[in-house]
């Protein structure tokens, strides 16, 4: 298990804050690098919505995707916002392989 480690790049809505958290630690469990977002602007990290630091976190997830082998997308309960879906058709075009906590998502 020492050795090569996998580098996935969590996605998904920031109102999910717990199941980031859970998946986070599960995926490193499993031996895995995991890269998460950097604030939870749906739940409570109110510099998000400071004028410029959105797009500029959304650009920066695109590098976390750039630096993965795969994303894990965090979808409770099927919800996948535009932001995901943004992110879902980059990790594709790149040629990432995507996962989702719950199930395959349909239309995506």
């Amino acid at each position: 298990m020492v050795g090569k480690y996998k580098v996935i790049t969590l996605c998904g809505s920031t109102r999910f804050k717990d199941a980031f958290m859970e998946a986070q630690k599960q995926l490193t469990l499993e031996g895995n690098i995991v890269i998460s977002v950097g604030l939870f602007g749906h739940s409570g990290d109110d510099e998000v919505w400071t004028e410029g630091t959105k797009e500029m976190l959304d650009d920066m997830h695109k590098r976390k995707i750039d630096m993965a082998d795969e994303i894990f997308v965090i979808n409770v309960g099927g919800y996948i916002g535009a932001s995901t879906r943004s992110e879902i058709e980059y990790a594709k075009a790149t040629g990432k392989p995507v996962n989702y906590l719950e199930g395959l998502a349909q239309n995506i």
